[in-house]
């Protein structure tokens, strides 16, 4: 944390004020630095006031990782309207160039990056939305924080209406798949064995890594 000092508070929503406290103490130093009496202290108001919004430090983390969530999923749409092929890429198997096909895989391959570029450029916020990660709806159990789980949903979407995928492959976990991949690489370039490389070699990887997952995609209509 920068130990920030408080600001005082006047007027408006206080649970708004305290969770956007919160945000900017994960931002620095990610879950472990979000205190609910601290959160007060910057907010400017007692640890009293703050309990009668949040019943304690659950409540608030909570409340925490949904609003990390919405970042996510802002910093994803963001991502699909200004959606590019990244340099570097290998031709498609099968998907001619500046097809509906292509442009719906590339958008694909974008929130992927998208994705792997928030983690590590707001490794405190993403920390924060990695506890206890949602589970997708097509598994069965409803999601709370579906927001931008649901914008790889409307990309998959996309690809089945546009014969990239089957409906019956959509169906098959592809999803979790295409989510453990470039998730799992976040963690390991965080947290992990690769967490020492060169960014540049980092990003090198997840085009590696799209590679293979999007030749899988394109080879999935057979």
């Amino acid at each position: 944390m920068t130990g920030a000092a408080a600001r005082p508070y006047h007027h408006g929503n206080l649970a708004e004020a305290l969770v956007g406290a919160a945000l900017e103490m994960a931002a620095e130093g990610g879950p472990d630095a979000v205190v609910l009496r601290e959160v007060a202290r910057r907010v400017g108001v007692s640890a009293t006031a703050a309990y009668r919004h949040f019943t304690g430090q659950s409540d608030l983390m909570e409340a925490v990782k949904q609003a990390a969530m919405e970042r996510l999923e802002q910093h994803l749409r963001h991502a699909l309207d200004r959606s590019e092929p990244a340099a570097g890429l290998v031709a498609l198997p099968g998907v001619e160039r500046g097809s509906a096909q292509e442009r719906g895989i590339r958008r694909l391959e974008g929130i992927g990056r998208a994705y792997f570029d928030f983690a590590v450029s707001q490794p405190g916020l993403f920390r924060c939305f990695c506890i206890g990660m949602p589970v997708p709806e097509s598994q069965g159990v409803p999601v709370r924080e579906a927001a931008a789980f649901g914008v790889l949903t409307e990309v998959l979407d996309e690809l089945v209406t546009t014969g990239v995928l089957t409906a019956q492959r959509r169906a098959a976990g592809v999803d979790i798949a295409l989510w453990s991949a470039v998730h799992g690489l976040a963690v390991l370039c965080l947290d992990g064995p690769l967490a020492e490389l060169p960014r540049a070699e980092q990003y090198g990887m997840l085009t590696a890594v799209t590679d293979v997952v999007f030749h899988g995609l394109a080879g999935a209509r057979s």
